[in-house]
């Protein structure tokens, strides 16, 4: 991998860091807590995924604790289910929030209408939400807010607002521009980290992006302005730092040791109940993820 670059304030904004990231299957990993994430924390984990219309059975139930997680799809659908009740298929253009907070398990995969891609993000919580209480909110299409080429999935975008309540200072979007259009993204006053990730097309920022990558920008609060070279769609998110450390369990990020163990504590409880209820064989947990 690249080294991040110590590169401030330039006008215009700098990519400081690109990755293609690491392939498994129908799963690019761009993003990790114990790489880049360090560095645009509280975004510490960016999956982008394409099934490329293969059958794909997904991720056995799995827990988190101390983050929120943030599902888009660009196409088709995915089913989940998770310990606050929710089951179902999120339709292309719809969210999946999901904040595991002090601690939740979850599963997906698949959905029922061929290729599935888009993005799993995933957002480290401040210390007076880490080990709080777990929620689910699963968005559908015409939930999702708009302020012209741009679906705010969290925070704000000029007048438009996403309903969905952000742990701290972030803004999170998915835009789609056509070949030849223009855009400009302005941050708010507070928020030092930038980044996009494509999911298809080609972009110049001034630099070039390709589809398939994630690009971070140099630590300040200037403008960013996209030219679109071919039909393009990426995510961009911007926040204000996340001025904490990071402890990492498999799959589960905190900002102290002892609220890790707090939390895995927890996963452990939820686990238990759920063996007592019948569901030991769906408690198929992954591999431990890279971190």
């Amino acid at each position: 991998m690249a080294k991040f670059a110590a590169v401030i304030g330039q006008h215009p904004r700098q990519i400081v860091y690109r990755t293609q990231g690491h392939r498994h299957g129908p799963v690019t990993r761009l993003m990790s807590p114990s790489d880049l994430g360090q560095n645009l924390k509280p975004f510490v984990f960016l999956d982008l995924f394409d099934d490329e219309g293969s059958s794909f059975s997904g991720f056995g139930w799995h827990p988190h604790s101390g983050i929120a997680t943030l599902t888009y799809l660009w196409e088709g659908s995915i089913r989940y289910e998770d310990t606050t009740g929710a089951a179902g298929f999120l339709p292309a253009g719809g969210v999946e929030w999901f904040k595991a907070a002090g601690g939740a398990w979850h599963g997906g995969g698949s959905g029922n209408s061929g290729r599935s891609r888009g993005f799993q993000l995933w957002l480290a919580l401040p210390p007076d939400q880490e080990l709080g209480p777990s929620e689910s909110i699963y968005q559908k299409p015409q939930d999702v807010h708009a302020n012209g080429p741009a679906a705010v999935l969290l925070g704000t975008l000029g007048e438009v607002s996403s309903p969905l309540k952000a742990p701290s200072s972030i803004t999170y979007l998915a835009v789609r521009l056509k070949a030849g259009e223009t855009w400009r993204y302005e941050p708010p006053a507070d928020h030092a980290i930038s980044w996009i990730a494509l999911a298809s097309g080609r972009l110049a920022v001034p630099g070039r992006v390709e589809g398939g990558e994630l690009v971070a920008f140099d630590k300040s609060n200037q403008a960013i302005d996209f030219q679109a070279e071919t039909d393009t769609e990426f995510v961009l998110g911007s926040s204000a730092s996340h001025p904490y450390g990071l402890a990492l369990g498999h799959y589960s990020v905190h900002t102290s040791a002892a609220s890790l163990h707090a939390g895995e504590q927890r996963i452990e409880e939820i686990k238990r109940r759920l063996q007592k209820e019948g569901l030991n064989a769906r408690l198929t947990i992954a591999a431990a993820a890279e971190t």
